[in-house]
C-alpha cells in the first residue's frame, strides 16, 4: 500500500515537513530570489502553490533551519538570520463592500501591532503599516520581511462591477506603495496572485517590482516539472497503470496530455498542475480535479460582455505587454484568462515579440468549454455531457440530419435578448460562431475535427472511424453556395482515395430566424 501522504490543500510549509507530507524541493529557487533582489511580484494560477511559496519563505526569513533538513537550502544558506515577518493574506474574504477589505486589513494590523508596538497617533491604516514597519525594525535591529498571499483577490471578485473594484482599488494602492517609501526598512517582499493588474491600477505607485511571472529562472518555482514527475512519482506511476490498465508509458501519456502543457516562459519547461497531480495519485483515476474546485464564471461574464469570438480566443496571438498586465479600462479578456490559467503559452516568434496561446491541456480545455455551453445555448450545465454524448454518437453512426436537428435546437431557444447587443448584424453573426465553436470543440474531444473561420463562413472537417464530414456554413447565403464552395475549393480531394464515406454538407444560417435555415448533402 502507498504511504505518501499527498499535501492537498495543506500550505504550511512547517504543517508539511513535521507531519511528512510529500514535499517536491523549491528551495534552491527560493534561495535565488531571496538572496538575489528584494521586491518580487509572481502571478500564477490558483491552486498552483503560491501560498505554499510564501510560507516556505516565512519559515525560512524566520531561521527555521530544522524545517530545511535534507534540502537543498540547508546547504546553501549559511546565516539564519530571523527577520520580523509581516504576512497578509487576502484568499480568505469575500470583498463585496468596501468595509470587507478594510476590516481584513485592520484585522492583520492589529496583530502585527500586538507584535511590534503601536501609535496610538495614527489614524490611518497607511500610517500604521508604515509605523508598524518601522517599530519591527527597530525593535529586532533586522530588515522586515513582507509576504502578501493573493494581493488580486478583491479587485478580481468585483471585475463585473466598476465601481466597487475602483473603492477598492484606490485602498489597495497606497497601501502597496507603502513598500517603496519604507525601503530602508525592508529586506524582502513578494506579492502573488493570479492576476497582474497594471497601468492605473494598483502597481502604479509600486514600480520597483520585478514581476518574475515570466522570468525563465523561475519557471519552475511552483508546479511539477517532468523531471520532478519522474523523481517523486515514479511508483505511483505504475501504480496508476496498473489502475487504468495500461502500460506504464501510456499512462505517462495520460498524465502528459491532461495535466501538462502549462508554458509560464516561451520555451521554458512543462509545467504540469500540482492539485490535480496529488489528487490523480491519492484516488488513483483521472478526473478534472483543478477545474472542478473553481468554476470560471468570471472569465466566461467577461468573454460575453466583451462579444468576444471564442474562435480568436483559442488561436490568440498578442505579446508580453498585454499577457502581463490587466488594465482595468480594457475590453481585452485574454490577459486575466492567460493570467487565471485557461490559456498557456503554446508558440513564440522572437522577431516580432508575438505569443500564441492556446489551452494547456485536455483537463483546462474540456473543463472550459463544456462550462461554456450553457452561456451561449439553452442547454443545462448538468445536461452538457449528454448532449454532447448524442452528438457524438450520431456522427459515428451517419445520422447527420439528426445531429443538424440537435444544432437547430440548441439556436432555437436561445433568446433574442441574450445575443443582441449593440450591433445586431454582427452580435447574431458571433452568436451564431460561437455556439458553433463550442460544439464542434466538444465534438472534438472525442472525434478528429479541423476548424476554420473567416469573413461569415465556416469550414470544418469531421473525421470518425467510418466517415469523413466535410461542412461548409454560409451566413445569409445559401446551402447551395456553401455545397459548391467545398466543390470548387476542393476541400473532398485529400480524402479521394480514403475508405471512409465522404459527406460532404453545405449549410445556412440565417441572422433573421437566428437559426441554421437549411442543410444540403451533396
Amino acid at each position: 500500500m502507498n504511504q505518501t501522504i499527498y499535501p492537498i490543500g495543506i500550505q504550511n510549509f512547517e504543517k508539511i515537513r513535521k507531519d511528512g507530507y510529500l514535499y517536491i524541493d523549491k528551495t534552491a529557487l527560493i534561495y535565488q530570489l531571496a538572496n538575489t533582489g528584494s521586491y518580487y511580484f509572481l502571478s500564477r494560477p490558483r491552486r498552483f502553490g503560491k501560498s505554499l511559496l510564501l510560507s516556505t519563505l516565512e519559515a525560512y526569513f524566520q531561521g527555521k533551519k530544522e524545517l530545511f533538513e535534507g534540502l537543498a537550502m540547508e546547504k546553501l544558506e549559511k546565516e539564519w538570520k530571523e527577520h520580523p515577518i509581516l504576512h497578509l493574506d487576502l484568499n480568505v474574504e469575500k470583498y463585496d463592500r468596501e468595509e470587507a477589505l478594510l476590516n481584513i486589513l485592520v484585522r492583520h494590523l492589529n496583530q502585527w501591532e500586538d507584535l511590534w508596538g503601536r501609535d496610538e497617533r495614527d489614524r490611518t491604516i497607511y500610517d500604521r503599516f508604515i509605523r508598524v514597519i518601522r517599530l519591527a525594525y527597530e525593535k529586532t535591529g533586522q530588515r522586515v520581511v513582507i509576504l502578501i498571499d493573493e494581493y488580486d483577490k478583491p479587485l478580481l471578485q468585483n471585475l463585473h462591477d466598476e465601481e466597487t473594484q475602483t473603492q477598492l482599488r484606490n485602498m489597495l494602492k497606497p497601501f502597496y506603495g507603502v513598500l517603496k517609501s519604507m525601503d530602508r526598512y525592508i529586506r524582502f517582499a513578494l506579492l502573488t496572485g493570479v492576476t497582474k493588474f497594471g497601468k492605473v491600477s494598483v502597481f502604479s505607485d509600486l514600480n520597483n517590482l520585478d514581476d518574475i511571472s515570466m522570468r525563465e529562472p523561475y519557471a519552475a518555482i511552483c508546479g511539477v516539472t517532468e523531471t520532478e514527475l519522474r523523481t517523486h512519482f515514479d511508483e505511483d506511476i505504475h501504480t496508476l497503470a496498473s489502475a487504468l490498465e495500461r502500460t506504464y508509458e501510456e499512462t505517462r501519456s495520460l498524465l502528459r496530455k491532461r495535466y501538462d502543457g502549462y508554458h509560464f516562459v516561451a520555451g521554458g519547461p512543462g509545467i504540469y498542475n500540482p492539485f490535480s497531480l496529488l489528487n490523480t495519485f491519492k484516488y488513483m483515476r483521472l478526473s478534472d480535479y483543478w477545474f472542478e474546485t473553481g468554476t470560471p464564471t468570471y472569465l466566461v461574464e467577461l468573454l460575453k460582455r466583451t462579444n468576444y469570438d471564442l474562435y480568436d480566443m483559442a488561436n490568440t496571438e498578442t505579446d508580453a505587454d498585454v499577457l502581463n498586465s490587466i488594465d482595468s479600462t480594457s475590453q481585452n479578456p485574454i490577459p486575466v484568462i492567460y493570467q487565471s490559467g485557461y490559456l498557456t503559452i503554446k508558440d513564440y516568434d522572437p522577431r516580432f515579440g508575438i505569443y500564441r496561446l492556446g489551452f494547456p491541456n485536455q483537463e483546462v480545455e474540456e473543463g472550459f468549454v463544456k462550462y461554456l455551453l450553457p452561456f451561449y445555448t439553452s442547454v443545462q450545465a448538468a445536461k452538457t455531457p449528454f448532449e454532447i454524448g448524442r452528438f457524438v454518437k450520431e456522427v459515428e453512426r451517419g445520422d447527420y440530419d439528426a445531429f443538424f436537428r440537435r444544432l437547430q435546437s440548441f439556436f432555437a431557444d436561445t433568446s433574442y435578448e441574450a445575443i443582441i447587443g449593440r450591433n445586431p448584424e454582427r452580435d447574431t453573426e458571433l452568436h451564431y460562431r460561437n455556439v458553433l465553436f463550442i460544439v464542434f470543440k466538444l465534438v472534438g474531444l472525442y472525434t478528429q475535427v479541423e476548424y476554420h473561420t473567416s469573413n461569415g463562413r465556416i469550414d470544418l472537417v469531421l473525421q470518425t472511424d467510418r466517415y469523413v464530414y466535410i461542412m461548409e456554413f454560409k451566413l445569409n447565403g445559401t446551402a447551395e453556395e456553401a455545397l459548391r464552395q467545398i466543390e470548387e475549393k476542393g476541400y473532398a480531394l485529400p480524402f479521394a482515395a480514403d475508405k471512409r464515406q465522404v459527406i460532404k454538407i453545405g449549410a445556412n444560417f440565417s441572422s433573421e430566424t437566428r437559426n441554421i435555415e437549411r442543410w444540403l448533402v451533396g
